[in-house]
Protein backbone atom coordinates (compact mmCIF):
# COMPACT_ATOMS: atom_id res chain seq x y z
CA UNK A 1 0.00 0.00 0.00
CA UNK A 2 1.34 3.44 -0.91
CA UNK A 3 1.22 5.53 2.22
CA UNK A 4 2.29 8.71 0.47
CA UNK A 5 -0.31 10.88 -1.22
CA UNK A 6 2.24 12.94 -3.13
CA UNK A 7 5.98 12.68 -3.67
CA UNK A 8 8.30 15.28 -5.09
CA UNK A 9 11.79 14.49 -6.35
CA UNK A 10 14.53 16.50 -7.98
CA UNK A 11 14.94 13.79 -10.60
CA UNK A 12 12.97 13.72 -13.83
CA UNK A 13 10.66 10.83 -14.46
CA UNK A 14 11.54 8.51 -17.30
CA UNK A 15 9.51 5.97 -19.19
CA UNK A 16 9.91 2.44 -17.80
CA UNK A 17 12.25 0.11 -19.65
CA UNK A 18 10.34 -2.68 -21.42
CA UNK A 19 10.73 -5.95 -19.51
CA UNK A 20 13.18 -8.50 -20.82
CA UNK A 21 11.70 -11.74 -22.10
CA UNK A 22 13.22 -15.15 -22.52
CA UNK A 23 13.00 -14.59 -26.27
CA UNK A 24 15.46 -11.68 -26.12
CA UNK A 25 18.23 -13.03 -23.84
CA UNK A 26 20.49 -16.01 -23.92
CA UNK A 27 20.93 -17.63 -20.52
CA UNK A 28 24.65 -18.36 -20.71
CA UNK A 29 26.91 -17.65 -17.75
CA UNK A 30 30.63 -17.80 -17.19
CA UNK A 31 32.60 -17.18 -13.98
CA UNK A 32 33.61 -13.74 -15.26
CA UNK A 33 30.05 -12.82 -16.20
CA UNK A 34 28.84 -14.01 -12.81
CA UNK A 35 31.40 -11.78 -11.09
CA UNK A 36 30.39 -8.77 -13.16
CA UNK A 37 26.73 -9.47 -12.43
CA UNK A 38 27.43 -9.66 -8.68
CA UNK A 39 29.34 -6.38 -8.76
CA UNK A 40 26.49 -4.67 -10.59
CA UNK A 41 24.08 -5.90 -7.93
CA UNK A 42 26.30 -4.48 -5.20
CA UNK A 43 26.46 -1.11 -6.94
CA UNK A 44 22.68 -1.07 -7.38
CA UNK A 45 22.11 -1.92 -3.71
CA UNK A 46 24.56 0.77 -2.62
CA UNK A 47 22.79 3.37 -4.77
CA UNK A 48 19.42 2.34 -3.36
CA UNK A 49 20.67 2.59 0.23
CA UNK A 50 21.79 6.20 -0.39
CA UNK A 51 18.32 7.36 -1.34
CA UNK A 52 16.74 9.46 1.42
CA UNK A 53 12.98 9.83 1.74
CA UNK A 54 12.22 13.03 3.62
CA UNK A 55 8.71 13.92 4.75
CA UNK A 56 8.47 17.70 5.02
CA UNK A 57 5.78 20.22 5.90
CA UNK A 58 4.32 21.97 2.86
CA UNK A 59 5.63 25.39 3.85
CA UNK A 60 9.14 24.14 3.04
CA UNK A 61 8.60 23.16 -0.58
CA UNK A 62 10.15 26.26 -2.17
CA UNK A 63 13.14 26.38 0.19
CA UNK A 64 13.75 22.64 -0.08
CA UNK A 65 14.15 22.81 -3.85
CA UNK A 66 17.41 24.63 -3.11
CA UNK A 67 18.35 22.78 0.07
CA UNK A 68 17.77 19.37 -1.50
CA UNK A 69 19.98 20.16 -4.49
CA UNK A 70 22.75 21.52 -2.25
CA UNK A 71 22.67 18.47 0.03
CA UNK A 72 22.74 16.06 -2.90
CA UNK A 73 25.80 17.82 -4.30
CA UNK A 74 27.61 17.79 -0.96
CA UNK A 75 26.71 14.26 0.18
CA UNK A 76 26.25 12.25 -3.00
CA UNK A 77 22.96 10.91 -1.64
CA UNK A 78 19.72 11.13 -3.61
CA UNK A 79 16.81 12.93 -1.95
CA UNK A 80 13.08 12.39 -2.42
CA UNK A 81 10.68 14.79 -0.69
CA UNK A 82 7.16 13.91 0.41
CA UNK A 83 5.19 17.08 1.25
CA UNK A 84 2.00 17.45 3.26
CA UNK A 85 0.44 18.77 6.44
CA UNK A 86 2.53 17.98 9.52
CA UNK A 87 -0.23 15.94 11.16
CA UNK A 88 -0.82 13.94 8.00
CA UNK A 89 2.90 13.17 7.61
CA UNK A 90 3.15 12.10 11.26
CA UNK A 91 0.25 9.71 10.72
CA UNK A 92 2.03 8.19 7.71
CA UNK A 93 5.16 7.59 9.81
CA UNK A 94 3.07 6.02 12.59
CA UNK A 95 1.56 3.68 10.00
CA UNK A 96 5.00 2.49 8.89
CA UNK A 97 5.73 4.63 5.83
CA UNK A 98 9.39 4.18 4.76
CA UNK A 99 10.60 7.64 5.78
CA UNK A 100 14.15 8.56 6.83
CA UNK A 101 13.77 12.15 8.06
CA UNK A 102 10.74 14.09 9.30
CA UNK A 103 10.83 17.89 8.92
CA UNK A 104 7.77 19.22 10.74
CA UNK A 105 6.18 22.65 11.01
CA UNK A 106 6.17 22.46 14.81
CA UNK A 107 7.96 20.84 17.74
CA UNK A 108 5.00 19.22 19.50
CA UNK A 109 4.44 16.66 16.75
CA UNK A 110 8.09 15.54 16.93
CA UNK A 111 7.88 15.26 20.72
CA UNK A 112 4.80 13.05 20.38
CA UNK A 113 6.60 10.75 17.93
CA UNK A 114 9.62 10.60 20.26
CA UNK A 115 7.35 9.44 23.09
CA UNK A 116 6.05 6.68 20.81
CA UNK A 117 9.56 5.53 19.90
CA UNK A 118 9.22 6.58 16.26
CA UNK A 119 11.80 9.39 16.16
CA UNK A 120 15.39 9.17 17.46
CA UNK A 121 15.40 11.66 20.36
CA UNK A 122 19.06 12.62 20.02
CA UNK A 123 18.56 13.79 16.42
CA UNK A 124 15.74 16.27 17.09
CA UNK A 125 16.37 20.00 16.89
CA UNK A 126 14.48 23.20 16.14
CA UNK A 127 15.70 24.49 12.79
CA UNK A 128 13.57 27.58 12.05
CA UNK A 129 10.76 29.83 13.20
CA UNK A 130 7.94 30.47 10.75
CA UNK A 131 5.69 33.48 10.26
CA UNK A 132 2.17 33.90 8.87
CA UNK A 133 0.89 36.58 6.52
CA UNK A 134 -2.32 37.53 4.75
CA UNK A 135 -1.98 36.83 1.02
CA UNK A 136 -3.82 37.74 -2.20
CA UNK A 137 -3.02 36.79 -5.76
CA UNK A 138 -1.75 40.22 -6.70
CA UNK A 139 -4.49 42.25 -8.35
CA UNK A 140 -5.26 43.97 -5.03
CA UNK A 141 -3.10 44.84 -2.00
CA UNK A 142 -3.24 42.22 0.74
CA UNK A 143 -5.45 43.42 3.61
CA UNK A 144 -4.21 43.62 7.16
CA UNK A 145 -5.55 40.93 9.48
CA UNK A 146 -8.08 43.27 11.12
CA UNK A 147 -9.54 44.09 7.70
CA UNK A 148 -10.65 40.49 7.06
CA UNK A 149 -13.96 41.26 8.77
CA UNK A 150 -14.90 43.70 6.00
CA UNK A 151 -18.08 42.61 4.16
CA UNK A 152 -16.44 42.71 0.71
CA UNK A 153 -14.08 39.92 1.80
CA UNK A 154 -16.28 36.87 1.49
CA UNK A 155 -13.91 33.88 1.54
CA UNK A 156 -10.77 33.32 3.60
CA UNK A 157 -8.57 30.23 3.33
CA UNK A 158 -6.50 28.79 6.16
CA UNK A 159 -4.88 25.39 6.54
CA UNK A 160 -6.69 22.76 8.60
CA UNK A 161 -5.68 23.68 12.18
CA UNK A 162 -6.02 20.07 13.32
CA UNK A 163 -3.26 18.95 10.94
CA UNK A 164 -1.26 22.05 10.03
CA UNK A 165 0.57 24.20 12.61
CA UNK A 166 0.28 27.21 10.29
CA UNK A 167 -3.48 26.75 10.22
CA UNK A 168 -3.51 26.57 14.01
CA UNK A 169 -1.51 29.81 14.16
CA UNK A 170 -3.88 31.49 11.69
CA UNK A 171 -6.94 30.64 13.75
CA UNK A 172 -5.18 31.74 16.93
CA UNK A 173 -4.30 35.09 15.34
CA UNK A 174 -7.90 35.64 14.24
CA UNK A 175 -9.09 34.88 17.77
CA UNK A 176 -6.54 37.13 19.47
CA UNK A 177 -7.32 39.95 17.04
CA UNK A 178 -10.94 39.72 18.17
CA UNK A 179 -12.39 38.96 14.73
CA UNK A 180 -12.75 35.16 14.70
CA UNK A 181 -16.50 35.26 15.34
CA UNK A 182 -16.96 37.83 12.57
CA UNK A 183 -15.06 35.78 9.96
CA UNK A 184 -15.91 32.22 11.03
CA UNK A 185 -18.51 31.77 8.29
CA UNK A 186 -16.01 32.96 5.65
CA UNK A 187 -13.30 30.43 6.46
CA UNK A 188 -12.49 27.65 4.00
CA UNK A 189 -10.10 24.99 5.27
CA UNK A 190 -7.36 23.60 3.04
CA UNK A 191 -5.51 20.33 3.57
CA UNK A 192 -2.12 22.05 3.98
CA UNK A 193 -0.51 25.47 3.74
CA UNK A 194 0.46 25.12 0.09
CA UNK A 195 -3.11 24.31 -0.93
CA UNK A 196 -4.18 27.36 1.08
CA UNK A 197 -2.01 29.52 -1.17
CA UNK A 198 -3.38 27.80 -4.28
CA UNK A 199 -6.91 28.74 -3.25
CA UNK A 200 -5.88 32.41 -3.34
CA UNK A 201 -3.84 32.11 -6.54
CA UNK A 202 -6.78 30.57 -8.41
CA UNK A 203 -9.33 33.06 -7.08
CA UNK A 204 -11.22 30.43 -5.10
CA UNK A 205 -10.91 32.73 -2.06
CA UNK A 206 -10.35 36.45 -1.60
CA UNK A 207 -7.58 36.12 0.98
CA UNK A 208 -5.45 33.32 2.40
CA UNK A 209 -3.38 33.17 5.56
CA UNK A 210 -0.16 31.39 4.62
CA UNK A 211 3.49 30.95 5.55
CA UNK A 212 5.68 33.90 4.67
CA UNK A 213 8.16 31.46 3.12
CA UNK A 214 5.66 30.71 0.33
CA UNK A 215 5.55 34.35 -0.78
CA UNK A 216 9.07 34.22 -2.21
CA UNK A 217 9.12 34.22 -6.03
CA UNK A 218 5.36 34.73 -6.27
CA UNK A 219 3.36 37.48 -7.93
CA UNK A 220 1.00 37.57 -5.00
CA UNK A 221 0.93 40.34 -2.41
CA UNK A 222 1.14 39.87 1.31
CA UNK A 223 0.85 41.66 4.64
CA UNK A 224 2.64 40.50 7.77
CA UNK A 225 0.52 39.42 10.74
CA UNK A 226 1.82 40.72 14.10
CA UNK A 227 3.71 37.89 15.76
CA UNK A 228 2.28 38.70 19.19
CA UNK A 229 -1.09 37.40 17.95
CA UNK A 230 0.02 33.75 17.73
CA UNK A 231 2.36 31.35 19.49
CA UNK A 232 5.85 31.04 17.95
CA UNK A 233 5.93 28.54 15.08
CA UNK A 234 9.16 26.77 16.01
CA UNK A 235 9.75 24.06 13.43
CA UNK A 236 11.65 20.87 14.26
CA UNK A 237 13.47 18.09 12.43
CA UNK A 238 14.39 14.53 13.42
CA UNK A 239 15.50 11.16 12.06
CA UNK A 240 12.93 8.37 11.93
CA UNK A 241 14.06 5.60 14.28
CA UNK A 242 13.37 2.84 11.74
CA UNK A 243 15.37 4.48 8.93
CA UNK A 244 17.66 2.07 7.10
CA UNK A 245 19.98 4.94 6.16
CA UNK A 246 20.84 6.53 9.48
CA UNK A 247 24.15 7.95 8.26
CA UNK A 248 22.74 10.07 5.44
CA UNK A 249 19.60 10.89 7.44
CA UNK A 250 21.68 12.34 10.26
CA UNK A 251 23.87 14.13 7.72
CA UNK A 252 20.77 15.86 6.33
CA UNK A 253 19.80 17.05 9.82
CA UNK A 254 23.33 18.38 10.29
CA UNK A 255 23.14 20.15 6.93
CA UNK A 256 19.86 21.82 7.89
CA UNK A 257 21.49 23.14 11.07
CA UNK A 258 24.69 24.24 9.33
CA UNK A 259 25.47 27.78 8.23
CA UNK A 260 24.74 26.78 4.63
CA UNK A 261 21.33 25.33 5.47
CA UNK A 262 20.36 28.26 7.66
CA UNK A 263 21.41 30.75 5.00
CA UNK A 264 18.86 29.21 2.63
CA UNK A 265 16.13 29.25 5.28
CA UNK A 266 16.79 32.93 6.05
CA UNK A 267 16.69 33.67 2.32
CA UNK A 268 13.18 32.21 2.13
CA UNK A 269 11.75 34.26 4.98
CA UNK A 270 12.33 32.05 8.02
CA UNK A 271 13.78 33.29 11.28
CA UNK A 272 16.03 31.29 13.53
CA UNK A 273 14.43 29.91 16.72
CA UNK A 274 15.43 31.64 19.94
CA UNK A 275 15.83 28.37 21.85
CA UNK A 276 17.03 25.15 20.26
CA UNK A 277 16.84 21.68 21.76
CA UNK A 278 19.13 18.89 20.66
Amino acid sequence: MNLFRSVYTHHKKTLPTPPLTFHSIRLTFSPMRSLVFALLLLVACAAESRTLTISAASNLQIAFTEIGAAFEKESGARVIFNYGATGQLAQQIAQGAPVDVFVAADRATLDDLIARGLIARETVANYARGQIVTYTRGDQPAPALAELARPEIKRIAIANPERAPYGKAARQALHNAGILAAVESKIIYAENIQQTQQYADTGAVDVAIIARSLTIHTRGRWSEIPQNLYAPIDQAIGVVASSKNQRDARAFVAFMLSDAGRAVLLKYGYAMPNHESQ
